[in-house]
């Protein structure tokens, strides 16, 4: 079996699976849902040091729906340029927690798709879509994984991946991003929320000053033009709120697709 080995243990969260187990489950327990929000299939986390945006992680996985046996994972990548969409060329990922299958009848599908690829090299050092699977270990349990770092891809061509994942039964889908970047703590607050108005007003994003991982979000948005889906925001912060200073921050922000919620009255 070819495995993935993490890249960030020990950096980004403990390489120590006790450790590890520990933090994770403390930041699950102590986060909730805020009133009207319920089990959704697609969310947006952030992907920094658990210090920093872990407890906004925490909250978008709790939304994710009981029975999820799927993930897919689309986040921008920070190290290997990447034209379109990269898959791994492996069998696996490892945590300290443990190995995740990845769903290779799946994946063997998706790269069928235009503008989707293998490319192993832009997996292996890249943090975007490794944090999130520790929470996922202890949060759902067993689960198979897609993994897919998104380059130059436009709009559409994400969209199409993403209308394929939404017809899997038992699929959640997680959109990696962070927020801005490294402005000071008020202009970071004021950007980010203009960028999270854009999100909840299905509005593409411009750039990626807005968000590192604006290409799967535009996406995503792509995908739901016509979904009845409602984006509602779990929570907003930024590292000047968590662990950083107030100098230069990073924004983070969970977000869940839902269902909307009918008025049984009328």
């Amino acid at each position: 079996m070819r495995i993935r080995p993490p890249a960030v243990a020990g950096s980004f969260y403990p390489a120590d699976a006790t450790a590890l187990t520990r933090m994770v489950d403390n930041m699950l327990a102590q986060v909730s849902l805020p009133a009207g929000v319920h089990a959704s299939r697609i969310i947006i986390a952030p992907h920094a040091g658990y210090i920093y945006s872990g407890t906004t992680a925490a909250r978008a996985y709790k939304a994710l729906p009981a029975g999820t046996r799927k993930v897919a994972i689309l986040g921008p990548v920070h190290r290997v340029p990447v034209h379109g969409l990269a898959l791994p060329d492996c069998d696996a990922f490892a945590t300290p927690l443990g190995t995740i299958p990845l769903d290779r009848p799946l994946c063997d599908e998706l790269i069928r798709m235009p503008g989707v690829g293998l490319f192993d090299a832009a997996h292996r050092s890249e943090h975007g879509l490794e944090v999130h699977l520790p929470f996922l270990q202890r949060h759902l349990g067993e689960f198979s994984l897609i993994p897919l770092l998104v380059g130059d891809a436009s709009a559409a061509e994400v969209g199409a991946v993403i209308d394929r994942l939404r017809r899997e039964q038992d699929l959640a889908i997680i959109i990696s991003s962070d927020l801005s970047h490294y402005l000071d703590y008020t202009s970071a607050r004021n950007l980010d929320k203009r960028t999270v108005t854009d999100i909840i007003g299905r509005r593409m994003l411009h750039n990626h000053e807005q968000a590192c991982g604006a290409t799967p979000i535009n996406g995503l948005l792509y995908s739901l033009q016509s979904s009845p889906l409602d984006p509602v925001l779990i929570h907003l912060c930024n590292s000047g709120d968590t662990a950083g200073d107030r100098d230069r921050v990073v924004g983070y922000t969970a977000i869940a697709f839902q269902e909307p919620v009918h008025d049984r009255h009328r």
